[in-house]
């Protein structure tokens, strides 16, 4: 399977390290939206499960917006336990600002609103992957069910859906997704932060959060 990695150029590249063979073939998932996940849509907050292809979901940047592709896959297909590099990451309630528990899987790029984003990039939001977030607040690895399933919404362009937790989740294209090989270039209007800048990040909306947490109900991920 090919998986979207970004650099700072915003340009985005298919990488083969978000989903790949290991172990003998065994695939494992490191990117999609586990199958608890709401998100709006024309019909009010709809479980990604209850998606099909031509539905209408509302997009950050350009309303609502009809689904292309939706892919459906299995976490971890081997036939042993799921190994640690794949486990999903649990946020509880109120970690990030989140009104409920999520579930994100490391390589899902949530959106955050920060300020040190704007003083570095010029704009409060900004892309990060979720693995950032591993250890900030309570959110921690967890070890998946057998059978877990993970879903991946494919939209003509690059955007990123409103989830009814309180998280903006990115989902890409899916122009050209199964024909090119690794390598393949194309424009796109969004950035994920490397690993090393989203943890720096992260690490500041974990000081915001526990200042705003003294006095009012925590905030820190982008409301929905």
């Amino acid at each position: 399977m090919h998986g979207w990695t970004f650099e700072r150029d915003g340009k985005t590249r298919r990488m083969s390290d978000i989903t790949g063979a290991y172990d003998g073939g065994a695939t494992g998932v490191m990117t999609g939206l586990s199958v608890e996940t709401k998100v709006a849509s024309s019909m009010g907050w709809r479980k990604v499960d209850a998606l099909t292809e031509g539905d209408r979901v509302l997009t950050f940047d350009a309303g609502m917006q009809p689904i292309s592709k939706i892919s459906r896959l299995q976490l971890w297909n081997g036939d042993g336990p799921c190994p640690d590099r794949f486990w999903p990451l649990e946020v509880p309630a109120g970690a990030l600002g989140n009104r409920e528990l999520m579930r994100l899987l490391p390589n899902q790029s949530v959106m955050i609103e920060s300020d040190a984003a704007e003083e570095v990039y010029g704009d409060p939001f900004t892309l990060i992957p979720a693995a950032a977030l591993d250890g900030l607040n309570g959110i921690r690895r967890f070890e998946p069910d057998p059978g877990f399933e993970v879903y991946i919404l494919h939209f003509e362009s690059d955007q990123v859906v409103f989830g009814n937790s309180g998280a903006l989740f990115f989902c890409p294209s899916a122009r050209d997704l199964l024909e090119h090989a690794f390598d393949t270039v194309e424009q796109s209007t969004y950035v994920v932060r490397p690993l090393r800048e989203a943890r720096i990040l992260a690490e500041e909306i974990r000081v915001a959060t526990a200042a705003v947490c003294d006095v009012s109900p925590c905030a820190g991920m982008v409301a929905a």
